[in-house]
């Protein structure tokens, strides 16, 4: 912002201003006198003290110019936008050449509360007249009018009428007087983990979880041993809550001023932050970690050497031993000479939002998001627009998985602390894909002890495999399911028949179970299972094409298996004749080891065989029971 010299103008005010209303001159005095405190303070930055005086001026007044213009650039270094533009527009009502010299102030408050098309025809009328005087002023008018252009064609080219941007304010049971940010939600958004500045010292962890009726409960240090009696913030909770990972400065075990490191969640609480190593950590500053939900890639922040300039957005992938890999810097289309920070991607693990004081947008600062293409790349980042950006610097922000809700710290008016928690819901233009999960344990099915099994996440349509998770030591996982696509889960284990689930989720968020445990079935000889996702053509034996992921699991299964001999079994409902329903059964169970055997299974591996009617393992007088009937299954003959 241009500065102008609060005395000098205070100065000029009350040599070029007279009263409006003949006063008492006692009365005239005392304004004066309050006037020249007023201005001292405002020049000295003691904002607070400053407005109580304009505010007792008018009191005396009402149209005393110099206590409305004072008072003007007092709410307008506050961010009291509206407050300010009421007494500029106050002032220049009472003396229309009496806001001059504050033009561009003027016109900076007008963006601030959101009339962008008023501010960019004060600073075009600016730029037109002789008022520009030196190449900085110019220059400076110069980017204030394309923020201001911006913010009008984007109004106009996104205009959402029914939308409403109205922040609710958490609560006093999450919310202290202390300052609360970085919060932090699991998938579920029962769990909600925030950084609380205590006494303004220590920064500490704490969490919140969520009752039947959506309130959050008493906020409350994090159990264990994370919290320490130096500084932890920055954090970030993984999708399924086990782990941590967080930001500490000045450790000794601390590679450069701030290193990320990571914490595990036991049965008791939170290990020790553990550093996550020198492939992550440099002598720079590294910061604002963000998990993938699938916890195999960390976004990070780095002043690390060889970036574009300033802080820049990295992602490391978690290799095979559970190691970090070398960090990769997101490139040109996201980084940039600016300080690009406070990476989140959201559970759909495409759409990641940050801030960048670099690209087009509205202030210092503005929030950005960019959606992962099919290749792999990102796309152009689009600025959330107004008003979830300002003129103002904006910060961090997280989205629950349904895609609307958003939360994020401000210091607002309404506000229990110096900072608290907020939550909003998001524009349609900048919502990230809605995304339900599928979470549970895996067990073997004879022992009932947890198995750590590879879980395969594919397109049910094309087969194409989209994530591969593992679960945990006791058996736990978590899958994303982002809306858009019909998907096929498979879960599986050397020495097991493999488990697949079906879930649709084109269009909708319904009948998709949150929580799947399943028991796996060691591979013994004569024991079977049901292929439930393999598909026909209505009394046909060509396959259908949602067939494919659950064929090519089989054949994977067969090849991973060598010496497995399997056999085919195809089975009908009791619909029409036996001999019909016999020879239809025998071509699907055939259709089948074809498939197989264009994988590359060997022909000798393979039997086929038609049941027909003759083995149903459902009753055959509801739809229900006769499409259980129908149905394919592998048989071991041979381990």
């Amino acid at each position: 912002m241009v500065r102008f010299g609060v005395w000098l103008l205070f100065c000029s005010l009350m040599l070029s201003t007279g009263c409006v209303v003949a006063q008492p001159k006692a009365t005239q005095k005392k304004i004066q006198q309050l006037l020249q405190q007023a201005y001292l303070r405002l020049e000295e930055g003691e904002l607070v003290p400053a407005t109580g005086l304009f505010r007792e001026i008018l009191l005396l007044d009402s149209n005393q110019v110099q206590a409305h213009l004072g008072l003007a650039q007092s709410e307008a270094q506050r961010k009291q936008h509206g407050k300010a533009v009421s007494h500029f527009e106050k002032a220049r009502s009472l003396k229309p050449n009496a806001v001059a010299s504050l033009l561009p102030i003027y016109a900076e408050e007008l963006a601030g509360n959101g009339e962008f098309q008023s501010a960019l025809s004060l600073i075009d009328s600016l730029l037109r007249s002789n008022y520009v005087t030196s190449p900085n002023e110019k220059n400076y008018l110069e980017k204030k009018r394309a923020r201001y252009l911006f913010a009008v064609n984007y109004n106009t080219a996104i205009r959402d009428t029914a939308y409403r941007f109205e922040l609710k304010n958490l609560g006093p049971l999450v919310n202290s007087t202390d300052p609360e940010y970085l919060p932090t939600l699991t998938i579920d958004g029962k769990q909600l983990y925030f950084t609380r500045n205590r006494n303004a010292r220590n920064e500490d962890f704490f969490s919140s979880e969520i009752d039947s009726a959506g309130r959050w409960q008493m906020a409350r240090s994090v159990p264990g041993d994370v919290n320490t009696p130096w500084n932890e913030g920055a954090m970030h909770i993984s999708q399924d809550g086990e782990w941590m990972v967080f930001t500490a400065c000045s450790r000794t075990d601390g590679f450069g001023g701030c290193d990320l490191y990571i914490s595990y969640r036991t049965p008791t609480g939170w290990t020790p932050g553990q550093n996550l190593g020198g492939r992550i950590n440099t002598d720079q500053w590294e910061s604002q970690p963000c998990l993938s939900p699938d916890k195999k890639s960390l976004y990070f922040v780095s002043r690390r050497s060889g970036g574009f300039g300033g802080s820049d957005l990295y992602v490391s992938n978690r290799l095979l031993n559970g190691r970090w890999d070398t960090p990769i810097n997101l490139g040109p289309n996201i980084n940039t000479p600016g300080d690009e920070q406070c990476p989140f991607l959201h559970a759909d693990n495409q759409t990641l939002y940050f801030t960048s004081p670099y690209w087009t947008g509205y202030g210092n600062d503005d929030l950005f998001l960019v959606r992962k293409q099919l290749d792999g790349s990102w796309s152009k980042p689009e600025n959330l627009g107004y008003p979830i950006n300002t003129i103002d610097r904006e910060g961090s922000l997280i989205i629950a998985a349904d895609g609307i809700t958003a939360y994020y710290a401000s210091n607002r008016s309404d506000a229990i602390g110096d900072m608290d928690l907020y939550r909003f819901e998001l524009p349609k233009h900048a919502r990230p894909t809605p995304t339900y999960w599928i979470r549970g344990q895996v067990t073997d099915q004879q022992t009932d002890k947890p198995i750590s099994a590879q879980l395969n996440l594919m397109d049910a349509i094309s087969g194409n495999l989209i994530t591969t998770i593992r679960a945990d030591e006791k058996g736990d996982y978590l899958v994303t399911l982002p809306v858009g696509k019909n998907y096929l889960l498979t879960i599986r284990q050397p020495g097991y028949f493999f488990h697949t689930e079906s879930f649709s989720m084109q269009a909708t968020l319904d009948a998709v179970p949150k929580q799947l445990d399943v028991s796996l079935r060691p591979l013994i000889t004569n024991s079977s299972i049901v292929l439930d996702h393999i598909y026909f053509q209505t009394n046909r034996a060509n396959l259908a094409d949602s067939s494919r992921a659950e064929l090519l699991t089989l054949a994977e299964l067969l090849r991973e298996n060598p010496t497995l001999v399997v056999e085919i079994g195809g089975h009908t409902d009791n619909i029409g004749a036996t001999s019909d329903n016999l020879s239809l059964s025998k071509r699907r169970a055939e259709t089948v080891v074809q498939y197989l055997i264009q994988q590359g299974i060997p022909k000798n591996r393979l039997q086929a065989k038609g049941y027909g009617s003759a083995q149903p393992i459902a009753e055959n007088n509801t739809a229900e029971g006769r499409a259980k009937n129908r149905r394919s299954e592998m048989k071991i003959l041979q381990h």
